[in-house]
């Protein structure tokens, strides 16, 4: 969060376009499993080892591209055209392998996965990025990342060349081909998630974990949306995956800088910078409490009730005023909110960022605002209602031109939270939460982008 004054902006407006690529950062991993039903000789990967990694990218890239045999005429009414320049495995720790194409040398792909416009093929790094992501998030991560690259082969045959980027950058600027590539992998997915898939099974729990692969994925907290190589922070390419998962390949494919919003930012501050975009902890509760009444007061001022601040009480251990809600708790019996101030919301804090615990605080201030107005505050429309809430009072701090707003990183952590944790979506008494994470997110993010109209809040 931040607390001096700037000017946000939500709609990308990018001046220049580079080739695409995979590229790790850090961040949190979640637990994946295995998605394969069988799998698929890997011989006509070009430098392959025929090992596991390779086997599972075979069986995916096999799938992907019999996806797209279906959906391509469909969406774009016509042929779909097989890589004519083939698939690339690099063992980038043998200094001797053969580089792929767009590459001098092997070293060059190391931690990477590209599609090569000119040759009009795809290769990765199987020493030192595709094990890793089967480590850190499971089979799936996996999947995601090479379905992403054929969204760019999928660009290339819609007309969307290295020569139209180069012609008109303001139209095609990077940032959004990356989007468009996340919405395509999110649009193959559902089918796989639909069980048309013939070697592939993504269940919504494996989804979850692969997801965080997206978020790793993110660009470096701060990044302009006008980089050169921009592609896309956590919620906005979340975002673009649940878009094509929600609308398929015709919705990815008409993506545009005219109709699409990023809300990918720079620093605004030098001081904001130097911390990282977070507050510390007891500055952030500090700051956080009054605007989150001041914001709800509003909302319920308009439905015509009167709003009262409830009691925010800091305790020791997890609330336990009305079932497990987790580190901060809504308490229907006296209209307080009562947060743990010990030990697990700062380390969500310390781990995540300020704004894992702004999400939370916002939910259960939902919950009060929900009780308010006389809805409903048990069951998991409830849950859902209050995480809606909370994504809508983030749209009205992101938008905000000055005093307290989001930092760059704060949707980001919002999403981490949301596919971690289940707190903030979790009813008044903890006893109903909305799962999976992915569905989470799309709730919150609903709330981001249309705000208080998306929460059915009477």
């Amino acid at each position: 969060m931040r607390l001096a004054s700037a000017r946000l902006v939500l709609l990308a407006t990018v001046l220049v376009t580079m080739t695409a690529c995979t590229q790790l950062v850090p961040g949190k991993p979640l637990a994946g499993e295995a998605v394969t039903k069988g799998t698929v000789d890997p011989g006509f990967i070009r430098g392959t080892d025929g090992g596991p990694i390779d086997q599972l990218a075979a069986t995916a890239i096999t799938d992907i591209d019999k996806f797209w045999e279906e959906a391509f005429p469909d969406a774009f009414d016509k042929p779909w055209q097989q890589l004519e320049g083939g698939i690339y495995s690099v063992d980038t720790a043998d200094p001797s392998a053969k580089p792929p194409p767009c590459t001098e040398k092997a070293s060059d792909v190391e931690g990477n996965a590209f599609y090569c416009p000119s040759a009009d093929a795809i290769a990765w790094d199987r020493a030192a990025l595709l094990p890793v992501l089967k480590d850190r998030f499971g089979d799936a991560a996996v999947v995601i990342v090479l379905a992403h690259e054929m969204g760019h082969a999928v660009q290339n045959r819609m007309g969307i060349t290295p020569e139209a980027e180069r012609r008109n950058p303001e139209r095609f600027p990077t940032i959004l081909t990356e989007a468009m590539a996340d919405c395509f992998a999110g649009t193959f997915i559902k089918w796989v998630n639909d069980g048309k898939s013939e070697h592939l099974d993504i269940g919504s729990d494996t989804l979850d974990a692969a997801l965080g692969a997206l978020i790793t994925f993110r660009d470096p907290v701060g990044t302009s949306q006008t980089d050169r190589s921009a592609h896309g922070n956590a919620f906005d390419r979340v975002s673009a995956f649940q878009d094509g998962y929600q609308q398929g390949a015709e919705f990815c494919g008409a993506m545009s800088v005219e109709n699409r919003v990023f809300t990918q930012q720079a620093f605004t501050s030098a001081a904001d910078r130097d911390r990282g975009g977070n507050l510390p902890f007891d500055e952030m509760l500090e700051n956080i409490t009054p605007d989150l009444n001041l914001y709800y007061k509003t909302i319920v001022t308009q439905s015509g009730r009167t709003w009262t601040d409830p009691k925010a009480t800091p305790t020791q251990q997890e609330p336990d005023c009305s079932g497990d809600q987790g580190p901060v708790a809504y308490c229907p019996a006296d209209k307080s909110v009562e947060f743990e101030v010990e030990k697990d919301l700062p380390e969500l804090h310390a781990e995540i960022g300020d704004y894992a615990t702004g999400l939370l605080l916002a939910s259960r201030y939902g919950l009060a605002a929900m009780a308010v107005v006389g809805a409903d505050v048990k069951g998991e429309g409830a849950a859902t209602s209050a995480l809606c809430l909370a994504g809508s009072y983030t749209r009205e701090v992101f938008t905000r031109q000055e005093g307290f707003g989001l930092s760059p990183g704060d949707l980001d952590e919002a999403v981490q939270v949301l596919l971690a944790y289940d707190y903030a979506a979790r009813d008044a008494t903890g006893s109903a939460a909305l799962e999976p994470g992915f569905k989470r997110v799309e709730v919150f993010r609903g709330g981001v982008l249309e705000g208080i109209k998306a929460c059915g809040l009477a």
